[in-house]
């Protein structure tokens, strides 16, 4: 119907928020305040789908500050940052809806903490907030370290370990065969994580050309977590300065003793030749490895950086032994601005490192750690301790691109920042959040309802919809509040969103 000399206008298609430079300028088919709506199909809108309790427990977890999806060999579950009543952090595993363990971990000051899940097991480190002034930053608990869980409802524990120590008894054995002269013994233990400590209880002993070599009051680790413990030995020594340090250990084949038990391994015959398999670079890595904001796997190694000493240092393990870190060779150091290591991505066979404000690259070489040479990426844009979009419910980044988080706001990354930002539209909504909490901001992806999905410092959720591209002009995007702050988001089983809340 027309009305006097006025035509009417039909809107046939809804795009969302839309808070970019004069509101007078909004687009027909945006709206300046669209709190709760949410898309159907590619024209339709209504309300956001309601939420219910995900726990069918007795006394459903409450004041949740961190959930992470924690895919298992058998399923996936959650791991979850509770705050009890005394402000202690506590991480608890839940398992299904009817099924919780926990508290697995309690640290008095961990307000958030970072997590990567390898071979089954959840690898956990807590952080938390420390101020030098006008700048919040993240980084390790102080006196605080890297934990290892095993998804069985056991506590966890600090990852690595200490080497055994102990009196070794030498002797000769039955007939057999040694290159006959003075060789250094020890033991070297291994934990149920594949975790091998640095060789300990050693002791010198002059072996016979027809003799094997037997060992009595071989010591037992404290360690409960102790499963084997393996033979170590160096070749003949000629010259011996009677200190039984400093030379190389190798492992001596079909030396092992399957258990955590035993006091005896008797009989053992070798050859220097056989020697191969050095064991002398154990005595390098962290016994106990200090926490940090963030935890990575890059090339199948774990990544740890932001420290509370060290907050641009990065620890990276030896390749498929995630708890082996040397203190050497093992440590990357990325340029000090008095900014922390916020994030570590890897995104085609390259690690993307990223500060606050700051992206630079690393490349596996071949080589150690230390000898990566980094690339600088970009000087101005950065991303927070969880700014990195995590896709469906593997905790990865997707194959193609990384959605980061910026100051700038949601952009794309392909091994650059693609600009404009996906969140063009809606830029000064994103500029009137604060940057000083850009650490509650935490952002995942879901393919399968086509939208990322943004916890904001405001504790709002801010929803973005790519069905219709995901470029800045096809975004839709619109904020979503609860009766309950958001704190955290996660995507369990492939589509479940699942929020972390507190009514604080």
């Amino acid at each position: 119907m027309q009305l006097r000399d006025h035509d009417p206008i039909t809107l046939d298609k809804f795009n969302g928020l839309w808070a970019r430079e004069d509101p007078d300028n909004t687009p027909l088919d945006h709206f300046q305040d669209c709190q709760n709506v949410r898309h159907i199909g590619n024209s339709s809108f209504g309300t956001r789908d309601g939420i219910g309790i995900s726990q069918d427990v007795l006394v459903p977890l409450s004041n949740v500050k961190r959930i992470y999806n924690y895919p298992m060999q058998d399923g996936n579950t959650l791991i979850v940052l509770v705050k009890n009543d005394a402000d202690q952090g506590e991480i608890h595993h839940v398992v299904d809806e009817n099924t919780t363990f926990g508290p697995v971990l309690t640290v008095a000051q961990m307000d958030d903490f970072a997590f990567v899940p390898y071979a089954g097991r959840a690898y956990i480190s807590p952080f938390t907030d420390f101020s030098n002034g006008e700048l919040t930053m993240q980084k390790g608990v102080q006196n605080e370290f890297v934990y290892v869980y095993n998804g069985d409802g056991t506590q966890a524990r600090k990852i690595a370990g200490s080497p055994l120590t102990g009196t070794l008894t030498i002797a000769n054995g039955a007939a057999g065969h040694t290159d006959p002269g003075l060789h250094i013994f020890g033991f070297v233990s291994e934990t149920d994580t594949g975790f091998l400590a640095a060789p300990g209880a050693l002791a010198s002993f002059t072996t016979l050309s027809t003799n094997s070599v037997s060992f009595g009051t071989v010591p037992v680790s404290a360690d409960p977590h102790v499963i084997k413990r393996h033979l170590v030995a160096s070749k003949a020594i000629v010259g011996f300065n009677g200190d039984v340090t400093g030379y190389q250990l190798f492992f001596v084949p079909n030396a092992t003793i399957n258990d955590n038990t035993s006091l005896f391994l008797n009989n053992v015959s070798f050859y220097d030749a056989d020697l191969l398999d050095d064991a002398s670079h154990l005595i390098d890595n962290f016994t106990s490895v200090p926490a940090g904001a963030v935890l990575s796997i890059y090339h199948n190694r774990l990544c740890i950086a932001a420290t509370y000493n060290d907050i641009s240092l990065i620890q990276v393990s030896a390749e498929g032994e995630p708890e082996a870190i040397s203190q050497i060779d093992g440590l990357i150091v990325v340029p000090l601005d008095g900014n922390p290591i916020t994030n570590i991505q890897e995104l085609r066979d390259v690690m993307y490192v990223f500060k606050r404000s700051r992206t630079v690259a690393f490349v596996d070489n071949g080589d150690v750690p230390s000898s990566w040479q980094m690339v600088v990426i970009d000087n101005a844009l950065g991303t927070c301790v969880h700014g990195v979009a995590t896709v469906l419910d593997s905790g990865s980044a997707s194959v193609d691109y990384l959605a980061v988080c910026s100051y700038a706001g949601v952009i794309l990354f392909n091994g650059q920042f693609i600009i404009p930002e996906l969140s063009w539209k809606i830029e000064e909504y994103w500029r009137t959040l604060e940057r000083n909490d850009f650490d509650l901001i935490q952002i995942v992806n879901a393919p399968i309802q086509k939208e990322f999905y943004i916890v904001l410092p405001t504790r709002l959720l801010l929803s973005g919809n790519y069905s219709l591209g995901m470029d800045p002009k096809s975004m839709r995007w619109e904020p979503w509040g609860y009766i309950m702050g958001v704190n955290t988001v996660a995507i369990h089983n492939i589509d479940e969103i699942i929020l972390g809340a507190d009514l604080g």
